[in-house]
């Protein structure tokens, strides 16, 4: 089972054992407390469910503890919370034109969008195998984009204000939705050219969205204000100790820039340029969680990362405000803005990949562009969580599902895009290809030579930039075209 099994099941004895007041001070396991307070609420109301399976899941002490109605229980309270998920597909399936001609309805886009949404592969395995909340949490995220596009803006505000205090990794795409309500909802009308019309700017509105992000976030830390933890909430949730780069590499920027410091470092030695003695004892190699020092190129600090994320968010966020272009400019945006933030965040999780690509889900099936870049984007980002399943019982199940996901995928756009020639062209057909001998080096190769001994890291750090390279050439192709779309719009209104 993986770790996050020990995890939540720690959550669920917290909370259901301690006063409100010890939550994030408790540190018997070493998975201690570390998500917003509704999620800990959340799992407080679970605990009252689980004590009906097996009571000693809630002791705080039973480090590790299994049992058959343990995992039975933590396995159907996410399909059970995945419900909200199911409802959110649908609100977003309503939102999209279904007006293009099919031949049947397994041609048409709402019915594509469904399944590339329920049935996605990285979200299935992360939260079905692997074990996560997931689910839920992207039915949050999804509703409150369905409720925009429906322009029931307070609502949206709502949901996504909520959902912040669930799981902060969705201030990645806060700035979207900020920018977003702001000029869509605050300014109440254009100019003939598309430019704001500052007099319709209204208060009314402003102090709308204000009055719920105050209300949601009193209610979420208002308690650990009033007890004077607040400090102690917010170093839980932002632990910049754990280093730049998660145990398994997410696959953006940082991993290449790890392995160019890798390279060199390696050139270095064998050229007499670095002395083995002065080389940092904490690889970044070493597959765990930790600060380390870069030993040729210069450390990456957090304040560095925020920086870089800032920076590569800036032009998608500029392009939403001058030229929203409705909706679709929005999930641009909110793309954009996950994309930028998984390439440059501080210890990015491999898993918020999904954060981009269930968004682009929703583009992908309006133009053949997009369509082309989700293809990139999922599969390699897909192919990247590979390392999350690594005992051999699973390799064929995540082997054949994301086979299932992929062929899927491909087959049901371009049957969607008839009239394109080509969704990818032969460099990215080419590239997508070599995932496959890659997946056969680390699986069945790899750990038949002598170097699993010695360089066990070696399958992880090769998947890991491998799939940086995808995820990296997707985020500049969809930027490139966001750009594009927007100029010449703004070229012939000038």
């Amino acid at each position: 089972y993986s770790t996050d099994f020990e995890v939540h099941r720690n959550w669920l004895a917290i909370t259901h054992n301690l006063p409100l007041s010890q939550w994030y001070y408790e540190a018997t396991s070493e998975w201690t407390l570390d998500y917003p307070p509704f999620f800990a609420w959340f799992e407080y109301a679970l605990s009252h469910v689980a004590k009906y399976f097996d009571p000693q899941m809630l002791v705080i002490e039973n480090l590790n503890y299994t049992s058959r109605a343990t995992i039975f229980f933590q396995r159907l309270s996410v399909i059970f919370t995945d419900l909200l998920f199911i409802y959110a597909v649908h609100e977003c399936c309503r939102c999209v034109n279904g007006k293009r001609a099919a031949k049947d309805i397994l041609e048409k886009p709402t019915f594509i969008l469904a399944v590339l949404l329920l049935w996605n592969f990285g979200l299935l395995i992360v939260d079905h195998i692997h074990f996560q909340y997931n689910g839920f949490l992207f039915g949050l995220m999804l509703l409150s984009v369905a409720r925009l596009c429906q322009k029931r803006y307070l609502e949206g505000a709502l949901l996504f204000a909520v959902l912040l205090h669930f799981k902060h990794i969705y201030v990645y795409v806060a700035p979207a939705y900020g920018i977003y309500l702001l000029r869509c909802y605050c300014f109440t009308a254009n100019n003939a050219d598309g430019s704001l019309k500052w007099r319709s700017f209204s208060f009314l509105h402003v102090t709308l969205l204000g009055l719920i992000v105050c209300l949601v976030s009193a209610l979420s830390l208002g308690p650990f204000l009033v007890l004077g933890q607040l400090p102690q909430v917010i170093s839980r949730l932002f632990p910049f100790k754990r280093g730049l780069c998660h145990a398994y590499w997410a696959p953006n920027f940082w991993a290449l820039y790890n392995a160019v410091d890798k390279a060199l470092t390696v050139l270095g030695l064998k050229c007499n340029f670095l002395d083995h003695t002065k080389i940092p004892k904490a690889s970044m190699t070493g597959g765990l969680v930790q600060e380390f020092q870069h030993t040729v190129l210069p450390s990456v600090t957090p304040l560095a990362t925020l920086i870089c994320t800032v920076i590569a968010i800036l032009p998608s966020v500029f392009c939403l405000w001058f030229k929203p272009q409705g909706p679709r400019g929005f999930l641009q945006c909110l793309v954009l803005c996950a994309l930028s933030s998984f390439m440059f965040g501080w210890h990015v999780h491999e898993k918020a990949i999904l954060l981009a690509i269930l968004p682009l889900s929703l583009l992908s099936i309006q133009r053949a562009k997009d369509a082309g870049i989700y293809l990139i984007l999922t599969t390699t980002g897909h192919f990247s969580l590979f390392p999350l399943l690594f005992t051999p019982p699973e390799l064929p199940i995540k082997i054949l599902l994301m086979l299932l996901f992929t062929v899927y995928s491909f087959s049901s756009l371009k049957s969607l895009f008839r009239r394109e020639k080509h969704l990818l062209n032969w460099l990215e057909t080419i590239y997508l290809i070599q995932l496959v001998p890659l997946e056969i080096f680390c699986e069945i190769i790899f750990p038949l030579t002598p170097w699993k001994g010695h360089f066990p890291f070696v399958p992880l750090l090769l998947t890991s930039v491998y799939c940086a390279l995808g995820v990296t050439y997707a985020w500049l192709k969809l930027y490139v075209s966001v750009l594009t779309e927007r100029i010449p719009v703004r070229q012939k209104a000038e």
